[in-house]
C-alpha cells in the first residue's frame, strides 16, 4: 500500500511539473510577439478590449479588431502559348477580422493569448497571424475597433 501511495504521489508530482513548465517555444506569431509583454502596450497599439472577465488573480480581456477588406482578383489558368485561358476562380471579396481574448495576471503582463476568430489560409500565416504577430513597424495598415 505504501509503495502504491509513493508511486501516485511521485507521479502526481511529475505531471504537475510538465504542465507548469513551459517549452518556451510559441505555437504561433501573435504568442511569439505578445506573451510575457504588458498588455497596456497590446491596447495602446491595436485599441481597447470589448469586454473583461476577473478570474482569481488575472483577468481575460476579449479584443476584437483589424478589419480589413481584401480582394482576390479571379484566376485563370495559363495556355501553352502564355495566353489566358479557361477561368479557374472567380473574383471575391474578403473581410477580415481578428477576435482573441488574452489572459493578464494581476502586474498587467499578457500570460497567455488565444485566438478566438480568425481567416485561415491555406498556405503563410492567418490574418490575426499578420496583423497582431508583425512588430509594430511592419504592421499592416489596418483599424482597429
Amino acid at each position: 500500500m505504501n509503495f502504491r501511495m509513493m508511486t501516485v504521489a511521485g507521479l502526481a508530482l511529475v505531471l504537475a511539473g510538465c504542465t507548469t513548465t513551459g517549452t518556451g517555444i510559441s505555437r504561433n506569431a501573435v504568442e511569439a510577439r505578445w506573451l510575457g509583454q504588458p498588455a497596456g502596450g497590446f491596447f495602446a497599439q491595436y485599441g481597447p478590449p470589448i469586454s473583461d472577465v476577473e478570474s482569481g488573480s488575472s483577468t481575460v480581456y476579449s479584443w476584437k479588431g483589424g478589419y480589413k477588406t481584401r480582394k482576390i482578383p479571379a484566376q485563370y489558368e495559363t495556355t501553352k502559348d502564355g495566353k489566358r485561358g479557361k477561368r479557374i476562380s472567380s473574383a471575391r471579396t474578403e473581410y477580415l477580422s481578428c477576435a482573441v481574448q488574452l489572459t493578464v495576471s494581476s502586474d498587467y503582463v499578457i500570460r497567455s493569448i488565444h485566438i478566438a476568430g480568425d481567416r485561415k489560409r491555406a498556405e503563410g500565416p492567418s490574418w490575426c497571424e499578420e496583423f497582431l504577430g508583425a512588430p509594430a513597424q511592419t504592421k499592416p495598415a489596418a483599424t482597429a475597433g
